[in-house]
């Protein structure tokens, strides 16, 4: 069975973007982008992977699961198919169809959705954000890779939603972990299944 990955940057204190959506605090450059990058080239924009003459196709992700947040930022940025190297879904209740022909929406229940990918062959299933769909589907991730930069925001996006509580915690535990010389943490926890 394929897995999925919750793989996002976020504050220390657990946030992944302001309360007005954007990210421009995450400092670009440093050592820790070329190393993470090397190792999941697929998580990057197509746009970007053709920009540093990237056409490899990457070995931990096939298929890339946005929020309709996460997806309105590449769309904001000039993309309507962020990632068409990869199989592509956004998840939304208020979009009238499928954004793109590259694209496919996901409309109701999207945690019997991807449990249904998750069956299917292929790579791993990544969750890019945001945080009320990881929240929502928090039942069916198998790992979060978490890039942790050593900035305390105070409010905003939060990572895992502001949705009712869990009846029961979630338990990961850290699987590998590595600090970069600029600060950034990345962190992989795997769940602990009972």
């Amino acid at each position: 069975m394929r897995k999925l990955t919750y793989y996002v940057a976020s504050t220390i204190d657990g946030y992944i973007a302001t309360a007005d959506e954007s990210v421009d605090f995450f400092p670009v450059g440093g050592d820790h982008g070329p190393a993470i990058t090397a190792q999941y080239p697929e998580t990057l924009p197509t746009k970007v992977r053709e920009s540093l003459g990237i056409d490899k196709p990457g070995e931990s992700f096939d298929t890339v699961l946005m929020g309709r947040r996460t997806y309105d930022f590449g769309v904001r940025t000039g993309t309507s198919s962020p990632y068409a190297h990869l199989r592509q879904f956004v998840v939304s209740a208020t979009l009238p169809g499928d954004p793109d022909p590259d694209v496919a929406l996901i409309s109701a229940d999207p945690l019997t959705r991807v449990r249904e990918l998750k069956r299917e062959q292929g790579a791993g299933i990544w969750l890019c954000g945001g945080g009320e769909l990881a929240h929502t589907l928090l039942p069916a991730i198998d790992q979060i890779f978490l890039k942790m930069y050593p900035i305390v925001l105070g409010q905003g996006r939060p990572l895992f939603g502001t949705g009712a509580g869990l009846p029961e915690p979630a338990l990961f535990r850290v699987l590998t972990s590595r600090v970069f010389e600029d600060g950034v943490a990345f962190v992989k926890y795997s769940r602990i299944t009972r």
